[in-house]
């Protein structure tokens, strides 16, 4: 089941883990630690209708930044990144299609970049908003996501981070075919931390 809002909040919630379980991670003099996304197990997945009815669906295969985890203030942050080049569809035609100018445009605007706003490190467990911004084709927006609870002891390695969302085509200068494509694309974020290096 596609799940719409999920995207940047998964990114939060590896932050969690981190008492938990063993992950690669930086520890700096002041207190923070920087934990990896695993860039190949996560995804984004997005969908956009077409004339209102049939929803045209594709894949970012390619997740990777990190989540800043704040100690002191049990707060976590989080900057990732989707390559625009990564996308698969059923369909090459659709992936050059939604590759070009008239969508991402992934020649002149690679990655899609998130950054989040601090937000309680307890939110990870529980779900709730991770606000933030999201650059798309070097446009800058604020945008908030839904971050769903945890399902597992171990969130981002025994089970996925899951985030929903969905951003406007128009916000971000998409306006091409606005009489037979949804203005609306709705994001679905499935983010794992990156494991310790043995």
């Amino acid at each position: 089941m596609f799940h719409p809002s999920r995207a940047p909040l998964a990114f939060a919630l590896l932050a969690v883990v981190l008492s938990a379980a063993p992950v690669e991670r930086a520890v700096a003099a002041d207190g923070e630690e920087a934990v990896r996304l695993d860039s190949e197990r996560s995804r984004v997945d997005f969908k956009v209708k077409v004339l209102w009815l049939v929803g045209v669906e594709g894949r970012f295969g390619k997740v990777h930044g990190t989540v800043q985890v704040d100690r002191f203030r049990s707060q976590i942050s989080v900057d990732a990144r989707i390559d625009v080049d990564a996308i698969r569809m059923n369909s090459k035609n659709y992936e050059n299609w939604v590759k070009s100018p008239e969508f991402f445009d992934a020649e002149r605007h690679p990655q899609i970049e998130f950054t989040s706003e601090p937000i309680p490190q307890e939110r990870l467990r529980k779900g709730g908003e991770l606000p933030g911004a999201l650059t798309v084709r070097g446009i800058r927006k604020k945008v908030s996501f839904q971050m769903r609870p945890s399902s597992c002891e171990k969130p981002a390695f025994d089970c996925p981070i899951e985030v929903e969302g969905a951003i406007r085509r128009s916000d971000f200068e998409m306006r091409s075919r606005r009489g037979t494509l949804s203005d609306k694309v709705e994001l679905a974020f499935s983010v794992y931390a990156q494991p310790a290096r043995r």
